[in-house]
């Protein structure tokens, strides 16, 4: 029986947009292992050579670069970096050897239009402290090495000297403790590429703030500062910011970011899903599981939790307006619980994606950048924004930090 012309359009409109999709999520970047970092000792926790996954260029994009960070949490004792050594977050031996590529590390331009041909890279995260470690002796017993800083150096040289030397515009942005790395690298990442280029960073997810968890205690301050002691940290964070306060504080973007010269766009749910289960209610703060529900979906806090949450969303702006206007910094937060928006292409740029003053996350990072107009924007608190993807976990997924 033939169609109806309407029943045709349906059919065309539904077959254009499944390839549509499947176009976003077909691009898959082959690893590429730097084993010249190995005489260096810029190596994973297990003593594997670092490693990033590189989409080259084209057309007017040749010598753009966005350098994008994994992200993965941290490590902050014997016990947790054991853990991470024998996986993907701990070895480039784990890794998978093809990565999908998706959202701002697309390479189609009706989904990635500012950035679609620039060389886009993800350096693999195998340290288990932002790329901030290095201590030069390791344990004959766990064989642990913490050289994430070096890690950081090597894989930046390898790129400059595949053609990031070249650069006319860069980015260096990341995703949770990528985006966390983004800012503290900022800086460091402007002073190795040529004076000529123009640098900007982003961090996605990795405006960690320094709260106290339900129970009242300085939890995440406490495991911040684990960490900078295990992985000899302090040396490696800014100098603007260790000069003048305990190096553990400088983990925390509010205290890092305000001396940071580079521009920086802040793209941060103020629900933050990874903050809200992991500082707010860490499992050490809620041994009874009171709050187990509501971390796995928002739609399930009682109204006491969600007075907490608010509570919350105004120290995390509290934290944000503390660093002061800066006419170059861009901001994008919204009420959203989600975690990470960039790398996703149904947040970063989809006829459903998120939207602040009925703009896309891609569009309000692709204008500030080329400074076509600013962005600086807070949204309304929850539950006002109705194109949030809010997070839904799977019960049976780890809690903890």
């Amino acid at each position: 029986m033939r169609m109806s012309d309407r029943k045709l359009q349906q059919w065309l409109k539904a077959l254009i947009c499944a390839i549509s999709c499947l176009k976003t999520e077909g691009l898959y970047v082959g690893i590429t292992y730097v084993t010249s970092a190995v005489a260096k000792g810029a190596v994973c926790l297990d003593g594997s050579p670092p490693a990033y996954h590189l989409d080259r260029g084209f057309g007017a994009g040749i010598n753009n670069w966005l350098v994008h960070m994994e992200g993965g949490g941290w490590c902050n004792n014997i016990t947790s970096c054991l853990s991470r050594k024998n996986s993907h977050l701990g070895s480039s031996m784990k890794m998978v050897k093809l990565l999908a590529f998706s959202g701002i590390l697309g390479n189609i331009q009706a989904f990635n239009p500012d950035f679609y041909h620039w060389n886009r890279v993800k350096i693999r995260y195998c340290d288990g402290a932002s790329f901030t470690g290095d201590v030069e002796a390791i344990d004959p017993v766990t064989k642990l090495h913490f050289r994430g800083a070096r890690i950081w150096r090597a894989v930046i040289e390898d790129l400059l000297a595949r053609g990031m030397r070249y650069a006319k515009n860069a980015i260096l942005s990341g995703c949770s403790a990528g985006g966390l790395t983004s800012i503290l690298h900022c800086d460091s990442f402007r002073a190795l590429l040529p004076v000529g280029t123009k640098v900007k960073c982003l961090s996605d997810a990795g405006y960690f703030i320094n709260v106290k968890d339900v129970s009242g205690a300085q939890y995440i301050e406490e495991y911040f500062n684990q960490i900078v002691e295990l992985h000899g940290s302090a040396k490696n964070l800014p100098a603007s910011c260790t000069s003048t306060m305990n190096p553990h504080l400088c983990f925390f973007p509010q205290y890092t970011a305000q001396q940071m010269r580079m521009p920086l766009f802040i793209l941060n749910a103020a629900y933050d899903s990874w903050q809200i289960k992991n500082i707010l209610a860490p499992v050490a703060a809620d041994p009874h599981g009171y709050w187990s529900d509501c971390k796995l979906d928002i739609k399930n806090c009682s109204p006491t939790q969600l007075r907490v949450m608010q509570e919350f969303r105004l120290e995390f702006l509290a934290a944000l307006t503390g660093l002061g206007w800066s006419s170059s910094r861009g901001l994008f937060i919204n009420s959203c619980y989600a975690h990470c928006q960039s790398e996703m292409q149904e947040t970063w740029l989809r006829n459903d994606s998120p939207l602040l003053n009925k703009t896309t996350i891609a569009k309000a990072v692709g204008d500030w950048f080329y400074n076509r107009s600013p962005f600086h924007v807070i949204d309304c608190p929850y539950p006002c924004d109705r194109t949030c993807h809010n997070r839904v976990f799977d019960p049976q997924e780890q809690l903890g930090v």
